[in-house]
């Protein structure tokens, strides 16, 4: 199906947004912790990342229809960063099920509101490098769920072959932006991933999608029947019984993605080809890419001394470096963390190390 930019863009009452904040932030140990992962730090500037997700939400999504998912621990946080959210649109999961579990969810809250809405759905740990071509990115990407009934995700235009992102194999031009999803392709090795980038017919895959609710809802009782199932019954229920009958649901709920679970088995699917600057700021050294001075310090006074491409994050202290390069440094008030650039993805090993000694005051 071919539909024009911009027409059929579903009316401001039926557009909402969903944005995922239940993540635990391992890699960003030491100042991620349970008490305030990653996505409640002021990593990249004034704003914390969930903050600065929902503010590129602004003339696109109403505060009153954007719905953030959590974990309980984090609920009274989240509402606080979030004062112009409406305190109901916190959903509290009571566990981590992964993203499938989160959607499923978010999609039964707001076809109690609004059966007739279509949604988008965001990870809050993320960074944008152009908020306005994102919300237009946006709105092209309602228009298409709202008129076209498939699934429709962000793909962004690779930089560099990455092994750490999933990749978007595109197909048939739909007009636009628009492409049909050939296939979904896990994360590959470096050398797929570099055959993927110069081919051109490859994009990253974001983690943020959009849908009619009905969509996906008829899209978790074909693929994922029993998640559905187990949650339907506790919005029969308001309160505190909801938030118990939730509970009970949570503990039979299999984790799975919702990439797993519903896109890489629908048939329908739609890409927006995105152009705007994007990282999942998935480990400490991607702050060398969205740090402001480029040169990834951020929130610190550095003096280097033959020191070069390094990544520093100490917002209550000076830092010195003197004749090394690519590390990592990052100063918290009961923790210190030294690592390079290359390991930056184990830092998740020090979280499991400090589970295994019960070291539970650093976590």
């Amino acid at each position: 199906m071919r539909v024009r930019r911009g027409v059929d863009v579903p009316r401001r009452a039926e557009r909402f947004a969903v944005v995922m904040a239940g993540g635990t932030g391992t890699r960003f140990w030491p100042r991620s912790r349970r008490r305030l992962p990653k996505q409640l730090l002021r990593i990249t500037g004034s704003r914390t990342l969930l903050q600065e997700t929902v503010h590129r939400l602004r003339g696109i999504v109403p505060p009153a229809q954007i719905l953030v998912v959590t974990h309980r621990d984090h609920a009274a946080e989240v509402r606080r960063q979030l004062p112009h959210v409406p305190a109901a649109n916190v959903l509290v999961e009571p566990i981590g099920r992964n993203t499938a579990p989160c959607l499923a969810l978010a999609a039964l809250t707001i076809a109690e509101r609004a059966p007739a809405a279509t949604f988008v759905s965001l990870p809050a740990d993320h960074t944008i490098g152009d908020p306005a071509r994102f919300r237009a990115t946006l709105t092209d990407a309602f228009g298409w769920a709202k008129r076209s009934g498939a699934s429709v995700t962000l793909g962004i235009v690779p930089t560099a072959p990455e092994t750490g992102y999933g990749y978007i194999r595109v197909g048939e031009p739909l007009g636009g932006r628009a492409f049909r999803v050939r296939a979904f392709v896990e994360k590959p090795a470096r050398a797929n991933a570099r055959r993927f980038v110069a081919s051109g017919e490859y994009l990253w895959n974001s983690g943020m999608f959009a849908w009619r609710v009905d969509v996906l809802l008829a899209l978790f009782d074909a693929h994922l029947p029993a998640l559905c199932a187990a949650l339907r019954p506790a919005m029969c229920h308001a309160g505190r019984r909801r938030m118990a009958a939730i509970a009970r649901a949570y503990r039979r709920v299999t984790p799975i993605s919702i990439d797993y679970g519903i896109m890489e088995k629908t048939k329908d699917a739609i890409v927006i080809r995105a152009d705007f600057a994007w990282s999942d700021v998935g480990s400490w050294a991607a702050l060398a890419d969205v740090a402001s001075d480029r040169r990834g310090r951020t929130q610190a006074p550095v003096v280097a001394v033959d020191a070069a491409r390094y990544v520093v994050f100490s917002p209550e202290r000076l830092v010195a470096l003197v004749g090394v390069d690519d590390v990592i440094v990052v100063d918290a008030p009961d923790a210190v963390l030294i690592c390079r650039r290359d390991r930056a993805q184990d830092v998740r090993r020090v979280v499991d190390e400090l589970r295994r000694r019960r070291l539970d005051t650093y976590l």
